[in-house]
Order: C-alpha cells, then sequence, then structure tokens
C-alpha cells in the first residue's frame, strides 16, 4: 500500500480527504438529481391541473401530451444524475473497504503471535470482514443522504415555505420530534450493536473450533457436549441480532409517523386555503404540489433516522476496529544478515510470575547446530519463541554484538528463521507454500526435505492445492513442507521446533544429513524430543526443572542422568555414530 504522509488510518475524515475524486462527481450529480427531483411535485400540480382544465373544457389534451413529454424528459435526465452518483458513491465505498482491509491486514501480519492469540480468530475475522463492512456502509450512507436527504429536503421545505409559510411551519412542527427520538435511543442501539459483535465473534470462534476438530470430537464421542455450547453461542447470537435488529428495523417507522402527522394540518388547512378562506389562495395545482412536497419531504425525513441507526452501527464497529487502524511502517526489502555467533548470557524466561527456564549460557558459531530437548512442558518451545522477542526475556541475547531485543522487528526477520512446533500452511500450493512469492527453484529444498518424488507423484504436482493448513497433506508431509519453505528463505540463525516429530526413522537420518550441509554457514537450534542425532550435534542444551544444562553429548551423558536416561529408552543404548 502506497504511504501517505497525509493520510491518518484512525480518522474517519481522512479517508473521504484521500476519495475526494470520486466525492466530486458525487456531489456534482448529486446536486443535479436532487434538484431535479423538485421538479416532479411541480409536474404532479400541473398535471392535475392540466386534467381539471380538460374537463372543464379550458385546456385540451394536447397541453397534457407536452407536460407529460417535459416530465419524462427531465424523469431521464435526473434518473442518468442518479446512476452517475451511485456509481460514484459505490466506488467511493469499494475504495475505502479495500483501503480499510488493508491497513487493518498490514497492521496483522506485524502484530506479535501473542497479541494475536489473545485477540481470538473470531474477533479477528469479525473486525476484519463484519466491522470494516459496517464502517463503510455507514459512510456511503452518510454520503448517499447527504445529498438524496439532506439537499432535497431543504429544497422541498422552501417550496413549502413559498407556497404557505403558516401551513408549512406548522405541518413540519413534528418533524424535530422524530430526530429528537433518534438521539435519545442513540445510546441504546449503540448498546445493543455493541452485544451483537461480541455475540458474533463467539460464534465465529465457535464455528471455527467445530470446523477444524470435528475428528477429534467424534473420536472421542464429545459432538453432543459441543453442539449444546455451539448451540448456545447460536442461541445468544441470534437474542442479539434479534434486539439489534429490532432498534434498526421498528424504530423508522415510528420516526415516518411521527414526522407525517402534519399531514392532517394539510388537509384541513390546504382546504381552507383552496376554498380561499384560509391564508392563502390556492388551486387544485398548489394544493397538489404543497402535500407531494410535504409526502416526499416526510419520506425523506425517515430515511434520515434510518442514517442515524446505520452510523450509530458504524460508530460502535469504528470504536472496535480504530485501535488497529494505524500507519504501518513501510517494509524495506529484506537484506538477509552476514552469519555470525550466538551468544546467551544467563538467560531466562518466564510467562507472567511463572519462571520457565533460567541460567541458560552458550556461544554457537556458523555451522553449529545445537540441539535442544528436555522432559515435556520444560520450556523447549518458549526458548525458540524467544528469538522473536515477542514476550521481554532475562539476560542476554546478542546476535554478533547487538542484542537481539535491541533490533527492529524487520531487523529480527533478517537474522532470524522460526519454524514453530505446528505446520502453518497456506491454503495454495505446494509451491507457493515452499516459495512464498519468491522467484527460485523450489526442487532444492524439497528434495532437501525428502519430499519431492511424494510431491511428484501427486495429481497436480506443485501445483497441487493442500488445503487449509495442509489438510489434505499427511503430518509428515505438512512438516517437511513447513521445513522445506524455511530452507528456501535461509538466515544465519535458524530455530527449528520438533521438525522430526512425524517422520519416520529413515526419512528423519535423510532429511538431518541434507541439514548439516544446508547449515553449514548457519546457527542452527534444533528442538526435539527425538535424540537420535544428538550425538552429531555441537552443542546439546538440556532443559529440566526450570534449569538448563549446556554441553556436547557425550558430557551430557557423563554429568546429566536424566538426558542419559532419555537418549538410552529411544536408542537402546546405542551411540549413533557421526557422519562423516
Amino acid at each position: 500500500m502506497k504511504h501517505e504522509t497525509t493520510f491518518y488510518p484512525d480518522r474517519i475524515l481522512s479517508y473521504f480527504r484521500a476519495e475526494w475524486l470520486s466525492l466530486t462527481f458525487v456531489t456534482l450529480s448529486g446536486l443535479f438529481y436532487n434538484v431535479g427531483l423538485l421538479a416532479s411535485p411541480w409536474f404532479e400540480g400541473r398535471l392535475a391541473q392540466c386534467l381539471a382544465d380538460i374537463l372543464g373544457g379550458s385546456k385540451t389534451a394536447g397541453t397534457m401530451a407536452m407536460l407529460v413529454l417535459a416530465y419524462l424528459a427531465v424523469t431521464l435526465a435526473v434518473q442518468a444524475a442518479r446512476f452517475v452518483k451511485r456509481f460514484y458513491v459505490r466506488r467511493f465505498a469499494n475504495n475505502i473497504n479495500r483501503r480499510m482491509k488493508g491497513i487493518l491486514y498490514a497492521n496483522l501480519v506485524r502484530a506479535s503471535r501473542a497479541s494475536l492469540e489473545q485477540e481470538g480468530a473470531g474477533e479477528l475475522m469479525t473486525k476484519a470482514i463484519s466491522d470494516v463492512d459496517d464502517c463503510v456502509e455507514g459512510m456511503r450512507k452518510f454520503t448517499t443522504e447527504v445529498f438524496d436527504t439532506g439537499v432535497v429536503m431543504i429544497g422541498y421545505a422552501v417550496m413549502l415555505l413559498v407556497y404557505d409559510w403558516r401551513l408549512a411551519l406548522l405541518s413540519l412542527l413534528f418533524a424535530p420530534i422524530s430526530y429528537l427520538c433518534a438521539a435519545w435511543m442513540k445510546k441504546p442501539v449503540q448498546r445493543a450493536g455493541a452485544t451483537y459483535k461480541k455475540a458474533a465473534s463467539a460464534l465465529s470462534a465457535a464455528t471455527l473450533d467445530r470446523a477444524q476438530n470435528a475428528v477429534t470430537y467424534r473420536i472421542y464421542g464429545c459432538e453432543d457436549d459441543r453442539a449444546e455450547l455451539y448451540e448456545d453461542a447460536l442461541k445468544t447470537y441470534e437474542r442479539t441480532a434479534v434486539r439489534s435488529n429490532v432498534w434498526q428495523s421498528a424504530l423508522p417507522p415510528l420516526y415516518l409517523a411521527a414526522s407525517g402527522a402534519g399531514v392532517l394540518f394539510i388537509l384541513w388547512f390546504g382546504a381552507k386555503n383552496v376554498l380561499e378562506t384560509g391564508w392563502s389562495a390556492w388551486d387544485v395545482a398548489a394544493f397538489t404540489t404543497f402535500l407531494s412536497c410535504f409526502t416526499k419531504l416526510t419520506v425523506k425525513s425517515s430515511k434520515v433516522a434510518k442514517l442515524f441507526n446505520s452510523v450509530q452501527k458504524a460508530e460502535v464497529s469504528w470504536k472496535r476496529i480504530m485501535p488497529l487502524m494505524k500507519s504501518p511502517e513501510p517494509l524495506r526489502p529484506l537484506a538477509i544478515a552476514e552469519p555470525n555467533d550466538v551468544t546467551l548470557t544467563d538467560l531466562s524466561f518466564a510467562y507472567g510470575d511463572e519462571p520457565i527456564f533460567s541460567g541458560l549460557s552458550l556461544k554457537a558459531h556458523p555451522g553449529d547446530i545445537i540441539g535442544v530437548t528436555g522432559p515435556v512442558a520444560c520450556g523447549k518451545s518458549a526458548f525458540g519463541r524467544v528469538f522473536l522477542c515477542e514476550s521481554s526475556y532475562g539476560g542476554s541475547v546478542r546476535f554478533g554484538k547487538r542484542e537481539l531485543s535491541d533490533l527492529t522487528s524487520r531487523e529480527i526477520a533478517e537474522a532470524i528463521g522460526y519454524l514453530g512446533h505446528d505446520p502453518e500452511l497456506s491454503t495454495d500450493t505446494v509451491l507457493n507454500n515452499v516459495l512464498c512469492g519468491s522467484e527460485q527453484d523450489a526442487m532444492p529444498y524439497l528434495t532437501a526435505t525428502a519430499l519431492k518424488d511424494e510431491v511428484l507423484s501427486m495429481e497436480d504436482g506443485t501445483e497441487t492445492v493442500v488445503g487449509n493448513n495442509g489438510i489434505r497433506l499427511s503430518g509428515g508431509q505438512a512438516q517437511r513442507l513447513a521445513l522445506a519453505r524455511t530452507l528456501a528463505h535461509p538466515r544465519p540463525v535458524m530455530i527449528l521446533d520438533d521438525p522430526f516429530s512425524a517422520l519416520d526413522r529413515k526419512t528423519e537420518d535423510t532429511v538431518f544429513s541434507n541439514l548439516r550441509d544446508y547449515a553449514k554457514d548457519k546457527v542452527v537450534f534444533l528442538i526435539s524430543h527425538r535424540l537420535y542425532h544428538f550425538p552429531q550435534m555441537q552443542k546439546v542444551i538440556f532443559m529440566a526443572d526450570g534449569k538448563t544444562t549446556v554441553g556436547t553429548h557425550d558430557e551430557l551423558m557423563t554429568a546429566v542422568p536424566a538426558y542419559r536416561r532419555l537418549y538410552e529408552s529411544q536408542t537402546g543404548g546405542e551411540q549413533h555414530e557421526e557422519e562423516k
């Protein structure tokens, strides 16, 4: 997205200013359209009077035909202006929708994993789709109603005042009541809208949960329990939706009724004017024109009430997404950092007040593969995420001479490659999952991960779509595809979190051998609970009970009984000879 120094994403007016060209066309065509609408009551009055004159014998049908043709010509011109206005209003709305979602997406991809997880998938989906759409719809209706309602209401009001200012003021007495009602109902409408949005987010989250974990629920026989929870979320959503729609759908007719109450005065005092016993002397044309103007003004007035509802709904959505509407920093092209040492000094990490590990110190050089292992829930994955700097850590992590936490997010991306415990694959082809937009040959990386032959045997080869998060692949295939993507985008420091957990021993041996060749100029931290290849690693970090021990495989076999037991339980005591 083009960076605009004068554009402020958290200010509504900036979006209107950015679309000044579309709004110019909307303004010109809207003025012509709505001024043209003012001719309708005049023509209706003239036609009524002409009909009366024809019946009285003072006019002919030809006069009526000329009036009708003129009315049709004006109507066609007015409708052409309406088409132009609506076209540019839609363009205005589409441009703003695209701009808002682009800004929202840009900020989401820059947000930390922790903040996204805290927000929740359902909430993010609602904000990214529903809330943005509601904001844009409110802005669209506001832009439309400024002309369709505001301009024409002023025109109708002026016409009423010209025909009979006393009757005009009397008949319009009830119109302000509808606006007072709309202002009074603002807070209830917003509260109902906010509750509805929360329920929609909860339902989205529940829907995603049922879709992603359907097999698990079926296997363990808890479909009924989960279905009950889903039904509760659905009932809450339906209840809040009905409540919100009541305010939005039921109130406009009340506004219309309140505004239209003035027609009683027109029928009474207007009749007196026709009979020349009232405040003015009217003919049938004047009475018809006045009544038509008032009726159209009342209808337009009710649309203003609808506009209030839309604006209030948009205001609720805007408050929800505004924290995410910030000017994203322009992303410069990645400049991959040069290989360098990684130095850990008294490194520690905690979730809040709960310590995970502490006292970790080591120095790794390019070409080193550092194994990280330990019992379940010892902090292995937490150690890997330290390098992403999404949470504060204790001690020091230095890449070369620079502290990792002092680097910008872009500089971290240039230095650190990260493969999480769970493969995160896009709903795209095998090829695009590996390359991620880069222009290179994917085959070397598919070969390195022992995936080439399996991919080529697929129906569409590298163009095979893997499905949502790799659902069409086996666990081992998804894992290796994510590893191939990591290898295709090299960084001087690579964090690999359990990349072999779903692989058989033979495939693991092949992939690890290729990984050693790949990592000759890189520092690799290989987090794993499988220790077959740990004897071939330069150093091993063993984590247990919040403490860390660093050494070679042989040193840990001698000094750390827990590590020796873990290794021997997997290998039967057989030492894995180092590959040459």
